[in-house]
């Protein structure tokens, strides 16, 4: 599996690389700033990127506008997003885009190799891997606003939550210690409040949820 990392600091960056290398990915080109990453997404077809936000020259938000320009060029290519902040607008466009094969993790929060590893196969996979933290921000409102989710019980909320994630029934049920009828029910009544079509793909779930809430932000 082919992978284009893209991170600024050389001592993570060197990491990234050895620990991937040592779990069988194949390091097609790592790169410290945006107009290199540019380069090498268009160039080099990576089966998955992992990029951070803030990338050189400005340290804003290019490793995001530049995984968005790529997704466009080549819809559906697998971007993990590795960072230590969440950056909202491009965040939830990159997530809405309906195309699959999205990840976002905070860096202080990839507590071991195995997890690291696993969030970016399933996004190379073309699944999700999104920390709960990245979904809270992404899912709330500012205080007043006209909201979606003010119909959804404290349970339907856990349970939407869970399945931004990219999470299945199965997995929600065993995370919130309940069966997978009880959480079907949760699922058909969350579609039915949001006004969403209730699909089979878990991935596609995720991203007419994230999306349906971007209409109107």
């Amino acid at each position: 599996m082919r992978v284009v990392l893209a991170e600024d600091l050389f001592l993570l960056r060197d990491g990234l690389v050895r620990m991937l290398e040592a779990f069988g990915f194949e390091i097609a080109a790592a790169v410290e700033s945006g107009p290199e990453l540019t380069r090498a997404l268009a160039e080099l077809d990576p089966d998955v990127a992992v990029v951070d936000v803030r990338l050189p020259p400005t340290h804003t938000d290019e490793g995001l506008q530049c995984a968005l320009a790529a997704r466009k060029a080549r819809p559906g290519l697998p971007v993990l997003v590795l960072s230590q902040h969440v950056e909202q607008l491009y965040a939830r466009e990159l997530l809405a885009d309906g195309s699959g094969g999205i990840g976002y993790l905070l860096k202080d929060r990839v507590f071991d190799a195995e997890q690291f590893v696993d969030s970016v196969r399933r996004v190379a996979a073309g699944g999700t891997a999104m920390d709960p933290q990245v979904i809270q921000q992404l899912l709330s409102r500012r205080a007043g606003d006209d909201r979606p989710l003010a119909g959804l019980t404290p349970r339907e909320l856990e349970v939407l939550e869970l399945m931004a994630q990219g999470r299945s029934n199965a997995g929600i049920a065993a995370q919130l210690v309940v069966t997978e009828r009880a959480i079907a029910k949760h699922t058909s009544n969350i579609f039915t409040k949001l006004g969403l079509e209730v699909s089979d793909d878990d991935n596609r779930r995720v991203l007419a949820v994230l999306a349906y809430l971007d209409r109107d932000r």
